[in-house]
């Protein structure tokens, strides 16, 4: 009989990845949206719900219908910028909201979870790379929120006999290498779709935030982690909390990192084409770099990712770009 996994935000990026990786292991992935921010057409691999975490009916008619053994949490906002301006709407959706949805889960008797965190949490690194056990000092409201979750589901495995996966994400990147599925977020904030946007024509330029730096050129380092890879490490929870019983929290990232620059060249040379940029100040609250320390996830879980060039990451991403710019054309 066929095992059912409520995946929550399962219409946006690394979630429908996750909802594909789910199914190909034989899970029926019951996808919940609300699709603000995802797309009808990234649902593929199982049946759908429109609606929200904050709905306690909705939650209600899915754990009623589909019994699932395990809920993958994807659904929170997540622009670091809108957070700042707007924290009320991150800390009702991302906080109240998992409230919701584990109170729920707690009438229905599912008792495992596995959440969509962030490096977010750890704030700016006094080491690098980051070890599971750095300091969370959040500098952002949506970090916080991300710490936030990660408390109250701990709370709730104490107290209520949750089990509970935590996995901190590094620069989820890239696209499925079947060309099913890909990054498309509106507003675009993530580098490497920027750059794929700039040398399709749909941008004049995209703006480096940052040339100074103490990094080998200039400009801010980053952990670019394939979100198939991702998917994978979801899958591998999964399978460790049903099979084990133990709690984890866990880093996702290559462990190698790529400045801006670097990443800059890689999608020149993908692509074959030119690529403006144009040097602009340093963000507030940027670190220099962001890098995981994976050594846990491969103990643990046996996850290795399988994606650690970036120009292999950027390639996938580019035949997906390149696809929907055709689509786009033809429709």
């Amino acid at each position: 009989m066929t095992e059912n996994v409520l995946i929550t935000g399962g219409a946006g990026y690394v979630g429908s990845h996750t909802c594909k990786a789910v199914a190909a292991l034989g899970y029926l992935p019951i996808c919940l949206d609300n699709l603000i921010y995802g797309h009808m057409s990234a649902v593929q691999w199982g049946p759908f719900v429109r609606g929200d975490i904050s709905d306690p009916s909705i939650l209600d008619h899915i754990f009623f219908s589909y019994r699932p053994i395990a809920v993958i949490h994807f659904a929170a906002f997540a622009y670091v910028g809108e957070s700042v301006e707007h924290p009320a709407r991150y800390y009702r959706n991302n906080v109240a909201g998992s409230i919701t949805l584990l109170e729920a889960m707690r009438r229905h008797g599912c008792r495992n979870i596995i959440l969509s965190s962030s490096c977010a949490t750890y704030g700016i690194p006094s080491q690098v790379p980051i070890p599971e056990d750095h300091p969370q000092n959040p500098i952002n409201p949506y970090g916080r929120s991300k710490l936030m979750m990660e408390q109250i589901i701990r709370d709730y495995g104490s107290a209520y006999g949750i089990r509970y996966a935590v996995l901190r994400y590094f620069n989820a990147a890239g696209a499925d290498p079947q060309g099913h599925i890909g990054e498309d977020h509106d507003p675009e904030t993530h580098l490497i779709p920027i750059l794929l946007q700039t040398a399709l024509g749909r941008r004049h330029h995209m703006e480096v935030y940052g040339t100074d730096y103490e990094t080998p050129d200039g400009t801010a380092i980053r952990d670019y982690v394939h979100v198939t890879d991702l998917a994978g490490a979801h899958v591998l929870a999964l399978k460790y909390l049903t099979q084990s019983g133990q709690d984890l929290y866990i880093n996702l990232g290559t462990g190698r990192g790529n400045s801006v620059m670097e990443v800059i060249r890689a999608v020149r040379q993908v692509t074959g084409k030119p690529v403006a940029y144009r040097n602009a100040g340093r963000r507030s609250g940027d670190p220099p770099a962001l890098v995981a320390k994976t050594g846990l996830a491969h103990t643990l879980l046996g996850w290795k990712p399988a994606f650690t060039d970036i120009q292999e990451t950027i390639s996938t991403a580019w035949n997906w770009h390149q696809s929907q710019s055709k689509k786009n054309r033809t429709s």
